[in-house]
């Protein structure tokens, strides 16, 4: 039931819209009082700056704020925010091997992600559900 729900709602997201040229952005519609936000994935970037997990982050990060995502291993999803800062949301440990590779919706209870409360579903209806958050900062790989 789960996988026509997102079909539907994929159906409805891109009917009578026309995309800017490029990648989808993040959208959010609201259906029977409910929010759901589709976030498209990004490949991992390989070069030479990499993100490292520095401090503990936000208990809850505004959906208004999000800009896009990408993967970070098996265990984490890199979320790039608005104001060009990028939060880690670590994922619970029985997620490990979910495919967010198409993006994935959020259904938070309000205008906030928030950790060990709202879950992140694959476009193939499969759920994760969020542990915590942690603040990012890019660092320059060394050269060997």
């Amino acid at each position: 039931m789960f996988a026509a729900l997102t079909a539907l709602f994929t159906a409805l997201l891109s009917a009578g819209s026309e995309e800017p040229r490029g990648e989808p952005g993040v959208r959010s519609m609201v259906v029977e009082q409910r929010l759901i936000v589709r976030v498209p994935v990004q490949p991992r970037f390989r070069g030479r700056l990499h993100w490292e997990e520095v401090a503990n982050g936000p208990r809850c990060v505004p959906v208004s704020a999000i800009a896009g995502a990408s993967l970070a291993g098996e265990d984490g999803i890199d979320f790039l925010l608005r104001n060009r800062q990028r939060v880690r949301a670590k994922l619970d440990d029985d997620c490990g091997g979910l495919d967010f590779y198409d993006g994935f919706y959020v259904t938070p209870q309000d205008q906030r992600l928030c950790a060990r409360r709202d879950t992140i579903s694959s476009r193939v209806g499969r759920t994760c559900g969020i542990d915590r958050f942690r603040l990012l900062v890019p660092r320059l790989e060394r050269g060997e």
